[in-house]
């Protein structure tokens, strides 16, 4: 018996001591009640909508207050024109857009029939799917009200269309976002392994005896992932086109460009995490948890972030996924442009540039 709790004294202070395993124990647990309690939902709430309105009537008047007042939607903006509607969609303002016929109000009480055009952005099959559901039953509660009240048989043909995903494919979903998963798993996690495996085993001593610079050392550790990371994002691609449907509508040089800064991104994150452990459990638990649960949790892939508490919003906006699945869906379901996506470019950028001299300057002072 003493032995026994010899031993388990030892196993406890072999866990405490190390204040990263202690870290991922303790704070994982939390971290994950709150995303799911609080941040993570299926229910669409506060989305931003847009407004087509050529009659300007009561009866137009009355089902955008009950859109507006609703707690799924937000009032964006109207539009003066429709040639706004498709600028405004790839500019990723909107969730829905909601346009009126000409003379509604009079076609309503004349002839009992008016028409209520929803279109909603494809490109993420459920939110499209759940917002053109909440706007057409909110138009139909506002109907049956005034049915009530006139007595007469009044009718409002609601139509929806979904823009560059009419089909509703939920692979023009998903696959942006396994590209960025896939790049953050072979980047982030494997590089920040790789390192910390070496100064497990001791070979880092090794290594640094060399006569070769720190940031050569480097170079050398992270210019296989790279390469792997490009074979990786070709591979996908390829499936993606020819296996499941998924058009690239827009450049491929935009695609590449945008996915070799988030691979640069990564790999930095990696080296960073790998200069603060020596052990390869400890990176590879800050890398599966403190990299991969944000990217699928806050990145936006499975769950829409203006659902969520404005404390985990904001955290979204430094989620290097965040702004990766944003490029790709844009180019290769939008068929956008490098003009288009420049706001992502340069945010990738920025961070790719603080992320590499931070981890650079970090792994020197380590070296040392």
């Amino acid at each position: 018996m003493r032995q026994f709790i010899t031993f388990t004294r030892k196993e406890f202070y072999h866990i405490l001591r190390d204040r990263w395993t202690m870290l991922m124990l303790l704070a994982f647990p939390l971290i994950m009640i709150i995303l799911f309690g609080f941040g993570i939902t299926t229910e669409i709430k506060n989305s931003k909508i847009a407004v087509y309105d050529p009659s300007k009537d009561l009866a137009t008047q009355n089902i955008i207050k009950k859109l507006e007042t609703s707690e799924y939607f937000i009032l964006s903006e109207y539009l003066n024109s429709p040639d706004q509607i498709e600028l405004i969609f790839k500019e990723g303002k909107i969730g829905l857009m909601v346009v009126f016929s000409e003379r509604f109000y009079e076609n309503l009480i004349h002839t009992g029939d008016a028409q209520i055009l929803l279109i909603a952005d494809g490109t993420d099959p459920n939110t499209a799917s759940t917002l053109t559901n909440y706007a057409s039953r909110i138009i139909m509660m506002y109907l049956q009200e005034l049915t009530d009240i006139e007595h007469l048989p009044f009718q409002i043909n609601t139509e929806v269309k979904l823009l560059y995903n009419p089909t509703l494919e939920g692979a023009y979903n998903i696959v942006p976002g396994v590209m960025g998963m896939v790049l953050m798993l072979i980047c982030a996690l494997m590089t920040s392994v790789s390192i910390a495996r070496e100064k497990e085993l001791g070979t880092m001593e090794v290594i640094l005896v060399s006569p070769m610079p720190p940031l050569l050392i480097v170079l050398s550790k992270v210019v296989p992932y790279f390469t792997i990371s490009l074979i990786n994002f070709t591979n996908v691609l390829i499936l993606a086109v020819f296996l499941l449907g998924v058009p690239v509508n827009g450049s491929l040089f935009t695609l590449y460009l945008v996915s070799i800064i988030f691979i640069f991104v990564a790999l930095a994150l990696g080296l960073l995490i790998s200069s603060v452990t020596n052990r390869q459990l400890v990176a590879l638990l800050m890398s599966a948890m403190g990299l991969m649960m944000p990217v699928v949790m806050l990145s936006g892939l499975m769950f829409p972030i203006e659902n969520m508490p404005l404390i985990l919003q904001g955290i979204a906006q430094i989620i290097p996924a965040k702004w990766y699945i944003e490029a790709i869906r844009d180019v290769m379901i939008k068929g956008l442009g490098p003009a288009d996506v420049i706001k992502e470019i340069g945010i990738l950028s920025l961070m790719a540039v603080v992320l590499i001299g931070a981890s650079l300057k970090k792994f020197k002072i380590r070296l040392e």
